[in-house]
Formats: structure tokens, C-alpha cells, sequence
């Protein structure tokens, strides 16, 4: 007989899970407080990124750049390539992989949402969701105030206007804009 998954191993494999676990929820708490460190720093005390931050990302390359505010759901999800520049505001919803390629820069107010919630009623009232990776190539661009949705990837060279809402992929070297977002022809 196999074991039985946890909520968290079951969000990792991409399956269905509870989102309302305790160990989950401990997570959650270890990110805040990391989150918390690094928005209450004065910046010459947290450089680039606080430390405690940097400890909780997937990875992050030295000179990748977060501004305060931020704020993440998990951050052992997101990884950060050479150069990234997340803007102040930034929203990182990583309960799937979040993987940002080099020289990619983020404006202010930028939303990445890697749950989706169960349509069911009843489901989502019991907190089951389903987490979807979220990948952007190297040398995007993301406006202000856009969305990226779960399952999305961005790819090389792409620019997503401000405030586009992206709920599908982007070809690389393609601009997207509104809601939903759609290439420029």
C-alpha cells in the first residue's frame, strides 16, 4: 500500500490539494517573516535583497534586485536569474515554481498567481486548489500592475504592457496588452 501524500508533496507533484494545512501554514508564517525582514530593513541595510530572503528563494543571483515592499506566499518557489528587477509592490504567489529569467525587470505592482482554486462550490470552500508553474524568459519586460496567471510562460524578449492580464502564454519577442492580454499585431 503507498503512502499517503502530504498536502505540501502534493502541491509540489501539481496535483489537487488542500491548501488549509498546517504545514503549509508554517511555511506560509516562514515566509512572512522573511518577507517581513526585508520590507522593514532601511535600504543600505538590505541591499538588493534582505537576507533572510535571499535564504528562502530557490535560488537568486547576486545581483538580483528586489524593492521593498514585496510579498510572497512561499518563496522556496521562486528562482531569480542574473540582473531581475522586481519594482516596489510585487506579488509573487509561489505555490508552484516561479522562474525568472536574467535581465528581466518587473514594474511596480506586478501579480503572479501560480494557484487556481477549485470551480466547485464545495470544493473550494474545503480549500482545495491546484498550483501551476509560472516561467518568464530572459530580457522581459512586465509593465506596472500586470497579472501573470497560473501555467503561463512568458518567453524570451517579450514585453507584457501595464496592467495586461495574462492568462495564456506569450511568444518570445512578442508585446501583449489588455485584458485579456493579446499580442500586438
Amino acid at each position: 500500500m503507498a503512502a499517503r501524500q502530504s498536502e505540501r508533496e502534493k502541491m509540489a507533484a501539481g496535483a489537487w490539494y488542500c491548501c488549509v494545512d498546517p504545514e503549509l501554514d508554517q511555511l506560509r508564517n516562514h515566509a512572512r517573516k522573511a518577507v517581513h525582514q526585508h520590507n522593514s530593513l532601511l535600504p543600505d541595510a538590505r541591499g538588493s535583497m534582505a537576507p533572510a530572503l535571499r535564504a528562502l528563494f530557490a535560488g537568486a543571483a547576486e545581483d538580483a534586485f528586489v524593492e521593498a515592499p514585496f510579498h510572497c506566499a512561499y518563496g522556496m518557489n521562486i528562482t531569480l536569474g542574473a540582473r531581475v528587477y522586481l519594482n516596489a509592490g510585487c506579488t509573487i504567489l509561489d505555490t508552484a515554481p516561479v522562474v525568472i529569467g536574467s535581465d528581466t525587470m518587473l514594474g511596480p505592482g506586478v501579480q503572479i498567481y501560480c494557484a487556481e482554486h477549485h470551480k466547485d462550490p464545495a470544493l473550494r470552500r474545503k480549500g482545495l486548489e491546484i498550483a501551476r508553474p509560472v516561467t518568464i524568459g530572459e530580457n522581459v519586460w512586465i509593465g506596472g500592475g500586470a497579472i501573470i496567471l497560473a501555467g503561463v510562460t512568458i518567453g524570451d524578449g517579450a514585453i507584457v504592457g501595464a496592467g495586461a492580464v495574462v492568462t495564456r502564454h506569450v511568444p518570445a519577442g512578442a508585446t501583449v496588452v489588455g485584458n485579456p492580454a493579446r499580442v500586438l499585431r
